[in-house]
């Protein structure tokens, strides 16, 4: 299958967790960067975290401390910890991964945090 696969998405109430994982196609030997955006009901879709291909990675301030990026090469896959989850952290997850080739979008997952 060509592109991202996203999974992990879920409801979980106030202070909780939750793990978000992509699947890419693309290795990241080919790949510039690859990040998670979220896009809440009426509003405009938002980074919320990324990792460039030598491990850098930036965070949204309204995530940082919370939530944590990882990768794993060997499997080509993308995670997102999400702890300490608030209300406000509800919103439909998107992967992105930007390649030599093109960019990539996953089909999205929501998440929704409420008590």
């Amino acid at each position: 299958q060509v592109g991202l696969v996203e999974s992990g998405g879920g409801s979980v109430q106030p202070g909780g967790s939750l793990r978000l994982s992509c699947a890419a196609s693309v290795s990241w030997i080919s790949t510039n960067n690859m990040g998670w955006y979220r896009q809440a009901p009426g509003k405009q879709r938002d980074l919320v975290a990324s990792i460039t291909r030598g491990g850098g990675t930036m965070y949204d301030e309204s995530v940082k401390g919370r939530f944590a990026i990882a990768r794993d090469d060997a499997k080509n896959t993308l995670d997102l910890q999400m702890n300490n989850l608030k209300p406000e952290d509800t919103a439909v997850y998107y992967c992105y991964q930007d390649t030599v080739f093109r960019e990539y979008w996953g089909q999205g997952t929501q998440v929704t945090v409420s008590s």
